[in-house]
């Protein structure tokens, strides 16, 4: 497994990459590597002949309140992960090498990325978007891996690959969970257990959202309703939203039909959860 910490180094290492047939899996990370993470680079091992990883903890992502000093690092550990993986290249940047100080330029998508995360971390999006954009122009891969945990940010990174005219399938893996549902999260640390047993209602209100629409339920409003009241049950949950889809363009909805995604957003002891559901409905 190759480390690579410079752009100059990780250009060079991309050309000698180039015999024909050659095809890249990428898996852009913040580190703190859990079995999420693990289940991403497993997927592009067995789609891709040669798998990268970057580990990059983005400051432009990060809110002037948010956890940027504090977020979880282990380098080691991710190192032995990765090797566990048979991953063949550890791209591994400071915040310099990729936003030198003469740094100025910045990638926005616009509407996908107003609402939700983007209404309650307004500066979020454009600093993924950025550095997504550099790490696929840096890389150059055929395909690039992000979980379902995070659908706002597959849908807006989407968006951008599209609208850029990039090069890359961008692949939605999907949410990997502990046993009693918790979706893995590198700040699901953070918490204690009683507040950890709080946090799983947020995916015990999805999942009855789901079912309700499995039993034939087509109108959001009473599916969001059914969801909310699980929350509000003695949980002491702040709720930041709760909300029936579209798929693609992440519109709320009135009337249910197509591909449906439940998304929601809590915060427990100042932590926030976000979970998600797909919802396939037949006509």
């Amino acid at each position: 497994m190759r480390i690579i910490r410079t752009t100059q180094a990780l250009r060079t290492w991309r050309r000698r990459q180039d015999p024909p047939g050659t095809s890249i899996g990428l898996v852009p990370t913040m580190g703190a590597l859990h079995a999420g993470h693990r289940s991403l680079m497993q997927r592009a091992r067995r789609t891709c002949q040669t798998v990268a990883v970057s580990i990059f903890v983005n400051p432009l992502q990060f809110g002037p309140a948010e956890d940027y000093r504090r977020y979880p690092r282990n380098l080691s550990q991710d190192l032995a992960s990765c090797r566990e993986e048979h991953v063949d290249l550890v791209f591994l940047p400071e915040p310099d090498t990729l936003y030198p100080r003469d740094f100025q330029t910045t990638v926005a998508v616009s509407t996908l990325a107003q609402r939700w995360e983007g209404e309650h971390r307004p500066t979020h999006f454009q600093g993924v978007t950025t550095v997504v954009t550099k790490l696929l122009n840096l890389v150059r891969p055929a395909r690039a891996f992000f979980g379902q945990k995070d659908y706002q940010q597959y849908g807006v990174i989407r968006q951008l690959v599209q609208d850029l005219d990039l090069d890359t399938r961008v692949t939605l893996c999907p949410t990997i969970r502990d046993a009693d549902g918790l979706a893995l999260s590198s700040r699901n640390r953070y918490v204690t257990t009683s507040q950890r047993q709080r946090a799983l209602a947020l995916y015990q209100a999805l999942s009855a959202g789901k079912a309700a629409i499995g039993r034939g339920m087509r109108r959001a409003d009473p599916v969001e309703k059914r969801m909310a009241k699980i929350l509000d049950t003695g949980h002491g949950l702040d709720v930041e939203y709760l909300a029936c889809c579209d798929a693609r363009t992440l519109e709320p909805l009135a009337r249910l039909r197509g591909t449906v995604v439940l998304l929601g957003a809590i915060r427990v002891g100042g932590v926030r959860f976000i979970d998600n559901l797909i919802v396939r409905i037949r006509q």
